[in-house]
């Protein structure tokens, strides 16, 4: 087939508004400090590796593995202390298993998926939610915060009521400005829908929030979350919490055997000894505070308050895409946003990292911040304005 039919085919087949996406974007790191994926940077203590060596050692990989990944559910169960919040509120709740949040997310969506009502988020958040409403064919309807990153009540509910959207996705911590909504205007937004509400707590190892009761004290609301952030990344395991006869329907979208030997093995053995884990979570919330104070003391740069493991940046004097080129000349990756919203216009996302690899981070920074100012002043690079 020459490569004119070969297009011509594509071009007849790929839905529209498929072809007009972008891929999700993941950057090269090799050889660069690594600050622009909210990992947790710390490995497994030395003696805890090697007794995770021994336990995967036994995974048959061979045979598929539990389709339920009833271990996992009950280990999750425990940590969450679920039996203590289905006794509070006298309902039962279930646990779904995702291959990360991004397929809990696309369960949902295929589950509920319909030309009329579309999905609804604020933004600026996490782009999945965007994406994969476009990925099933759904409308998506996208509502601003405020200029403090906070929900604006009002127009959300006008939103709901125009739109009566089938799905809203509420993250808390909110992914790229790290700050909470307030949970009177979470209650509000629950309240006024007649649709399915998904809180999402993937920072939730990073603030002392806590909305999972939400899922039992409300019929329309199920509650996300991840291990990803809390240094089980490459594991790729996020959940959903929710009443059994939601959690009924999104499993049957569920692709089988969607969490592997491997994973359902090495999470197993995390949640034994969790309290690593916590400790780890606790000390990023330290560096964070440390990180925070650093930048607020930085001329040229306002950082936002955060309660997830990043800080949002403004740069107020200096272009966001000449400060994120030039970390990246330095050996640092760090997250541009500018251009992905008008309210994230000049910022700059930066992960928090070990104690380390923050004063390198701070180091770069002040260097290239100094660089710029420098240039500009000399009239080789026109200062923002």
């Amino acid at each position: 087939m020459s490569s004119e039919l070969k297009k011509a085919l594509i071009e007849s087949l790929i839905r529209p508004e498929i072809k007009a996406l972008n891929s999700y974007h993941v950057p090269d790191s090799s050889g660069l400090l690594k600050l622009d994926a909210m990992e947790n940077p710390n490995p497994w203590p030395g003696g805890l590796t090697q007794e995770w060596l021994g336990t995967i050692r036994q995974v048959e990989a061979n045979r598929y593995p539990d389709p339920a990944g009833s271990k996992v559910k009950a280990g999750l169960r425990e940590m969450m202390s679920l039996d203590a919040i289905e006794a509070k509120y006298g309902c039962a709740l279930d646990i779904l298993l995702g291959n990360g949040s991004d397929e809990i997310i696309q369960m949902i969506a295929l589950a509920v998926a319909s030309s009329e009502r579309p999905i609804m988020a604020p933004e600026p958040s996490f782009v999945m939610y965007g994406m994969i409403a476009k990925f099933v064919g759904m409308p998506y309807v996208g509502i601003d915060l405020d200029a403090k990153f906070q929900l604006d009540t009002q127009a959300f509910l006008k939103a709901i009521n125009l739109h009566n959207p089938a799905v809203i996705f509420l993250a808390l911590p909110n992914n790229p400005t790290g700050n909470l909504f307030a949970i009177d205007d979470v209650r509000l937004i629950i309240e006024a829908s007649k649709g399915l509400v998904v809180i999402d707590e993937a920072y939730i190892a990073f603030t002392d929030s806590d909305l999972l009761s939400l899922a039992a004290e409300y019929a329309n609301v199920v509650v996300m979350r991840t291990l990803s952030k809390v240094g089980l990344a490459g594991l790729r395991l996020g959940f959903l919490v929710g009443h059994s006869a939601w959690l009924t329907e999104f499993d049957k979208v569920r692709l089988p055997y969607n969490i592997n030997v491997l994973t359902q093995a090495s999470v197993e053995f995390a949640l034994e000894h969790y309290a690593v884990f916590e400790q780890q979570t606790r000390q990023l919330q330290v560096e964070r505070k440390a990180l925070f104070d650093r930048l607020s003391n930085m001329q040229g740069v306002s950082p936002i308050e955060s309660e997830a493991n990043f800080i949002l940046v403004c740069c107020d004097t200096v272009s966001a895409k000449l400060v994120f080129s030039g970390m990246k000349a330095r050996g640092v990756l760090i997250k541009c946003l500018d251009g992905a919203h008008p309210l994230l216009a000049n910022c700059l996302r930066l992960t928090v990292g070990s104690a380390e690899e923050n004063e390198a981070m701070l180091v770069a920074l002040s260097f290239v911040l100094s660089s710029i100012k420098s240039a500009a002043s000399s009239s080789s690079i026109e200062p923002l304005t």
